[in-house]
């Protein structure tokens, strides 16, 4: 489990394909702690396991699954990463709580520099409709709240802070982003669609309707 706190920014070191699976290089900072065969790692809100490591760089093997439904695929050495490691039980849950599992892949309509930060809007219906105003998502990794959820698209607002600590700051339109949405959302939404005469009666809150 991650929270969406970035810890440092990777650089793409090689990314092949080989049959059906993929290989990825990353360099990263030994600052956090080294890296051993088996960790696991965020990178750009993507949960991989390190397959290899060596100083200075981990290696880790991507799925089709993986290069399907997130922009990892894609990456290009010497192109800059968001990463992330898990918490332990006894670190602060700072941002919210993000899986490591990306829902969809966003595509930025706007990026725009204010006196105040930088606003992004995505394109991301099948994101949108699970996000609600003020509510968390992750974006490339990133926790951040949303400002507004349309019906096919919604934005955030990137402090200063985080654009430094992070790649968003390069964002640009037309450029692709892995988007996590809340987990809690997720469960509701099964939830409703799955609510019928087979649950009827098995989840009683208080106050609903049948």
């Amino acid at each position: 489990m991650f929270t969406g706190l970035i810890q440092g920014i990777g650089v793409v070191r090689s990314n092949s394909r080989r049959g059906g699976y993929g290989k990825i290089e990353v360099s990263y900072s030994e600052g956090g702690g080294k890296l051993r065969t088996g960790d696991s790692m965020a990178v750009n809100g993507v949960c991989l396991t390190a397959t290899k490591v060596a100083p200075g760089f981990f290696s880790a093997d991507l799925s089709e699954a993986t290069r399907k439904h997130s922009t990892l695929g894609w990456l290009k050495p010497g192109e800059r990463v968001n990463l992330e490691r898990p918490v332990s039980a006894s670190d602060p849950l700072g941002g919210h709580i993000v899986l490591g599992h990306v829902d969809c892949i966003g595509t930025i309509r706007r990026a725009t520099q204010t006196s105040g930060g930088l606003e992004i809007v995505i394109n991301a219906p099948a994101a949108a409709e699970l996000l609600v105003d003020k509510g968390s998502v992750a974006i490339d990794g990133v926790s951040l709240t949303v400002g507004s959820a349309g019906r096919e698209s919604f934005d955030v607002f990137i402090i200063p802070e985080t654009q430094e600590r992070t790649t968003l700051s390069r964002k640009k339109a037309g450029e692709k982003v892995n988007i996590e949405v809340d987990y809690l959302a997720k469960l509701v939404r099964k939830f409703l669609a799955g609510k019928g005469e087979k649950n009827r009666g098995r989840f009683p809150f208080a106050g609903a309707e049948e």
